[in-house]
């Protein structure tokens, strides 16, 4: 089943801007917008090599934060998964496993135990500093 997502920068999707005396918070985060809960798994460089992990489990319309901060690379990659088998992915391919994990590296992941996945490209521009990424189902874009 093909899945589809929405991407919107700066990441106020899931709530108000705020008040003034609130301060603004850099973050890459996930919106489940569909109507069943999503598995997600983020990978991105931290500047030496390549880390993958997962899983973030949202509910129906519910946002959660994956990464804390400003964002420090401009791409960002990807993969999730619904309980009645829709998938976002993509042809970037990472290390994942079935349980809760945190990978270094994106190479040979059979030979490490792990999974090889496919990861779709999440490009947040070259000035961002916090982005949402929102999955929605194909009916409801």
């Amino acid at each position: 089943m093909r899945r589809t997502l929405a991407i919107l920068a700066p990441a106020f999707a899931c709530g108000f801007a705020g008040l003034a005396s609130v301060e603004a918070r850099a973050d890459f985060r996930m919106c489940n917008l569909t109507h069943s809960r999503v598995s997600v798994a983020l990978a991105y460089t931290d500047g030496q090599q390549w880390v993958s992990e997962g899983w973030w489990n949202l509910k129906e319309s519910d946002c959660d934060t994956l990464l804390s901060g400003g964002l420090a690379a401009q791409f960002y990659y990807v993969y999730a998964m619904d309980e009645r088998g829709g998938e976002w992915k993509g042809k970037a391919f990472m290390c994942t496993s079935d349980r809760e994990f945190k990978i270094e590296g994106r190479q040979d992941c059979y030979l490490r135990g792990f999974d090889r996945t496919g990861f779709f490209e999440v490009d947040t521009g070259k000035d961002a500093k916090n982005w949402t990424v929102q999955l929605t189902d194909p009916d409801n874009p």
